[in-house]
């Protein structure tokens, strides 16, 4: 009878076991495609937007942005303070952080991750070094910025990957690192919502779900991003349920016909990345802003969108890009689109006519924008020569090239694109219109006037004041005209069915912790 007992009992446990199953069921996976490529692994050198994704993800600022929005909020930082001048700013660390090896997060690791941008001099540096002074840990909770002058956007660069705490414990002190196999541990130890365990360069990456993470949860356990050559091989994946999601960057007609698909979802969000035409300010002929304008008058933005991006982004009037604040249609309000009589008009000013036209060579570069490149060039190339009064001969370049060319003021009109480095208008003012932004850029557009404003932009805190500072800017531009900008670029991401809390911002920060993944 005993012996009855115990095999009854050993039954119900297996039962009981049996029941149990689903809530030790395999880790939650997300696979995530795309075109993009890492570069240095790096806060203190990587410069490029999906190497910062993967430091948002694994990392984290004192100040940060939730998913899908764009306001900033507390981070490993609770909260902070301004000096009534506004030079020194003193936040305050969340207690008990660690980075996910267990290691603590105090205020001397800030200082010292600071310390190393600074010495370092990677490409980013300039957001630490153009407005840090110095760092102070002040107690171990406790960490002092000290700045050059006011800044009025601070909080916004702190939310940049050069301001991210690394571990000292893991990175060198005196050597950017391009691979996490070149770190104590062979891993990337950060605070974020998930840490890097494996690393294979434009093969694949595997985060997983960090336990000590301070804030909400992952709704996954794991994200393996896979990278491939080319849109045409990932859209294949994506359509054999290989990936559960697919983001950046599909061709214009892939995203076409993806949106037509029952199987799947598309996500669609307003991006911070805009396009632009530029001129040589300070060399003939478009040291004459008359010309300038006469340029800007004629581009028809619709009809760009259309023809080369099958109406997927949207026609910008302004440099500061729509769902940011002080937005406005600035262009469209001065000089309208496609305004061929405008053109004109403004050319026989300057003595140009069907018979003596306005003639410049109009660059582009090849391959860094994409395959799209050749057909925007074509398409704005026919909008300026269809007025009567221009002659464009069109010319390109690969990269490096180009960037020589613009420091050398060889192209007098060109193409470039945007990514801002951090979400404020300051960043896609100042770059193109003050004097030493605009040099940066090749554009070299100098007034005593527009430094002025640009600067007091920078520094005003009054938010107000700020906006109305910027408004005015963009009227201004329309007249000065320093670049014409086009195009704002849409955000897509395609998913399977079973995939929800995909968000996406005009920050073009994507998080993968509130990807949910259903069976």
């Amino acid at each position: 009878m005993k012996m009855f007992k115990l095999i009854l009992i050993a039954l119900m446990v297996v039962v009981l076991a049996g029941f149990a199953a689903p809530a030790l069921a395999a880790k939650t996976t997300v696979v995530y495609g795309t075109t993009e490529k890492v570069t240095d692994m790096d806060p203190a050198n990587a410069y490029d937007f999906h190497t910062w994704e993967i430091f948002q993800n694994a990392y984290q600022g004192l100040m940060t942005y939730p998913a899908g929005e764009t306001n900033l909020v507390p981070g490993l930082a609770e909260s902070y303070t301004v000096s009534a001048d506004g030079k020194e700013y003193i936040f305050k660390l969340r207690p008990n952080l660690k980075f996910s090896d267990g290691s603590a997060l105090d205020s001397e690791a800030v200082k010292w991750s600071i310390d190393r941008v600074i010495a370092l001099k990677g490409d980013p540096s300039w957001l630490v070094t153009d407005f840090v002074d110095h760092v102070e840990a002040v107690d171990p909770v406790t960490v002092k910025f000290v700045l050059k002058n006011t800044v009025a956007y601070f909080p916004s660069l702190v939310a940049t990957p050069p301001y991210f705490p690394i571990n000292p414990k893991v990175y060198p002190k005196d050597k950017i690192i391009k691979d996490p196999s070149e770190l104590v541990g062979g891993k990337l130890v950060g605070p974020g919502a998930y840490t890097v365990t494996s690393f294979k360069r434009d093969e694949e990456i595997i985060l997983e779900a960090n336990a000590d993470y301070y804030g909400e949860k992952p709704k996954n356990d794991r994200v393996v991003i896979r990278y491939f050559a080319d849109a045409t091989t990932m859209r294949l994946s994506l359509e054999k349920g290989e990936l559960d999601l697919a983001f950046k960057s599909l061709n214009p007609s892939d995203i076409s016909d993806l949106q037509k698909s029952d199987k799947l979802l598309t996500i669609r969000g307003e991006g911070p990345y805009i396009r632009y035409i530029c001129f040589v300010c300070d060399k003939e002929p478009f040291n004459d802003k008359v010309l300038r304008q006469a340029v800007a008058a004629a581009i028809n933005r619709p009809e760009i969108i259309q023809k080369v991006f099958l109406g997927q982004n949207l026609p910008l009037y302004s440099m500061v890009p729509k769902g940011m604040w002080s937005h406005t249609e600035a262009f469209m309000d001065a000089l309208g689109d496609g305004n061929v009589a405008k053109t004109k008009e403004l050319l026989a000013s300057k003595g140009y006519n069907e018979t003596n036209p306005l003639s410049f060579d109009f660059w582009y570069s090849p391959s860094h924008y994409g395959d799209t490149e050749v057909d925007v060039a074509a398409v704005i190339k026919n909008q300026l020569e269809a007025t009567g009064v221009m002659k464009v001969n069109v010319k390109s370049a690969e990269w490096a090239t180009y960037k020589e060319n613009w420091a050398k003021k060889v192209m007098p009109v060109y193409l470039l694109g945007w990514y801002p480095d951090y979400i404020d208008p300051d960043n896609y003012t100042a770059a193109f219109a003050g004097t030493a932004g605009s040099a940066g850029n090749g554009i070299f557009f100098s007034d005593p006037v527009w430094d002025k404003k640009l600067m007091d932009g920078q520094t005003t805190t009054d938010e107000p004041k700020r906006k109305a500072i910027y408004e005015e800017l963009q009227k201004d531009w329309t007249v000065d005209v320093p670049t014409v900008p086009f195009m704002q670029g849409s955000l897509y991401v395609f998913t399977q069915k079973n995939i929800q809390g995909v968000k996406l911002s005009p920050t073009l920060i994507f998080l993968y912790g509130p990807i949910e993944k259903t069976q």
